[in-house]
């Protein structure tokens, strides 16, 4: 596979940046081939912005030149899903549109990402309403996973997932609300944090959604989180910043380089106790994941199953509510442009009387209640991220019987709905080639130690990263 300046990690770019070797406007030309190359097949892009961004890459040459960058990230270039608001650019939610809306703000991280200096090439695509595990869109098509264009990105941070994968620069924002991060990561071979809960601001919060970094590297993602986790007083259920965190407290380490193991207790969880059950080869690469940290001298513990079937009905019912209200609400011709799949998914929702709904809520709570729970002996819980490997790209989900709950979340769901930070790495591959992850979960607020655990396991693994088979 031909490389080039556009995979280089963040901290690549700043060192060549600093040297002088190169610049971010040649960074810039090279992310800009590889997207060329990619587009047309992956489709990871909603709105490209070429002309602006080159821009942005000459102011950054110049500062660099003049020796004040604004940040490590500054000339790095950077995605962002297309939910997150950039002031003047659409924001369409995945989803087909008679009359378009265009965002009249920028969102905290935009903002952020941009103090920092960091070039945003574009916003990337996503199904409607983020609601599917896929990058399947009534307004984009399908976005193909850059590894094999017959399979899934994953969702859903769909268009996120791909940019990584295909080197669209190194860092590439994403949002979660039941895996939307996590399980691109582990289609695609990516690492990922969805942070705890308020860790990175938003403009709009909702019970259970996150944003966090996707990256080919966990130091990417950390290099992400440093900037797009300062504080903004738009989220009123914003975390200060690391440094106020209870993760400093804790043991190991919340840096990959001292990450130590050693007297660690680490729980693994290889049954979710609803959904799925994961496949044999999944269990197998988690299990080998949990022997690691063990030979390195961590205390390994069975976690067993705490979360039920009805929790995960209930969970799912819950959403669906909310998504029959979107849908009511839109003008009835745009009503007929959703997906059909989302579109019957939500009907589900439509009788549902306001005592059913509350149980929901209360089921919310209690996985809640649940997770945290089953989860507070340990420093660090790993499991499979999703029970499967990828799944065909044109599948709106991987189960696809669209009147039942979903049954690929048991691993990643909980962790949203208990506010808890949680990774995914690379843990291996299906004997058809196919990336495998490991979710690395950590007590709320220990997002330091989770990234720097993911960190460590990258490194005593040291697995080949997969390789496109896209633009090569």
């Amino acid at each position: 596979m031909t490389t080039s300046l556009a995979d280089r990690s963040a901290a690549e770019m700043a060192a060549g940046f600093a040297d002088g070797d190169f610049d971010p406007i040649e960074v810039h030309s090279a992310v800009v081939d590889r997207m060329d190359d990619c587009e047309p097949t992956i489709n990871a892009l909603f709105h490209r912005d070429d002309e602006r961004s080159r821009d942005a890459a000459a102011a950054s040459a110049a500062r660099w030149r003049e020796g004040r960058p604004l940040s490590d990230l500054d000339g790095v270039p950077v995605t962002i899903k297309e939910n997150i608001a950039r002031r003047g650019v659409p924001l369409p939610s995945g989803h087909a549109w008679v009359e378009m809306p265009v965002a009249g703000h920028d969102a905290p991280i935009t903002e952020r990402l941009e103090e920092a200096g960091a070039v945003i090439l574009g916003s990337t695509t996503m199904p409607d309403w983020g609601m599917l595990s896929s990058g399947v869109s009534s307004l984009h098509g399908i976005t193909r996973s850059p590894l094999d264009p017959s399979l899934t990105t994953g969702g859903s941070s769909a268009g996120a997932g791909a940019a990584a994968a295909a080197g669209y620069g190194p860092i590439h924002i994403g949002s979660d609300i039941g895996g939307s991060i996590r399980l691109p990561c582990t289609w695609l071979g990516l690492a990922g944090l969805k942070p705890s809960f308020g860790r990175v601001p938003l403009d709009a919060p909702y019970l259970g959604r996150c944003a966090g970094p996707l990256a080919r590297t966990m130091a990417d993602v950390k290099a992400a989180m440093d900037i797009i986790a300062a504080p903004d007083d738009r989220d009123y259920s914003r975390l200060p910043r690391f440094a106020a965190d209870d993760a400093q407290s804790l043991p190991g380490s919340d840096s990959a380089e001292a990450f130590d193991p050693r007297g660690l207790r680490i729980g693994v969880q290889l049954d979710a106790g609803c959904g799925v059950a994961a496949e044999a080869q999944v269990r197998s690469a988690v299990t080998e994941a949990a022997e690691r940290f063990s030979a390195a001298g961590a205390e390994i513990v069975t976690v067993d199953p705490f979360i039920d079937d009805d929790l995960l009905r209930d969970m799912d019912l819950f959403w669906r509510v909310r998504s029959w209200a979107d849908l009511k609400a839109l003008p009835v011709d745009e009503q007929a442009l959703i997906l059909p799949y989302i579109q019957q998914w939500a009907q589900d929702g439509a009788d549902t009387s306001g005592a059913d709904l509350m149980r929901c809520y209360h089921s919310v709570q209690e996985i809640r209640r649940r997770t945290v729970e089953a989860t507070a002996e340990f420093d660090l819980v790993i499991s499979p991220t999703a029970p499967d490997a990828a799944f065909p790209a044109e599948q709106p989900m991987p189960y696809p019987q669209v009147h039942e709950p979903m049954g690929h979340i048991g691993f990643t769901m909980p962790f949203n709905m208990s506010e808890q930070p949680a990774a995914t790495v690379l843990a291996g591959f299906m004997d058809d080639g196919r990336t495998i992850g490991v979710q690395i979960a950590g007590r709320r607020f220990a997002d330091e130690l989770v990234m720097a655990g993911g960190a460590w396991f990258e490194a005593a693994a040291d697995l080949e990263l997969p390789t496109r088979s896209v633009g090569v």
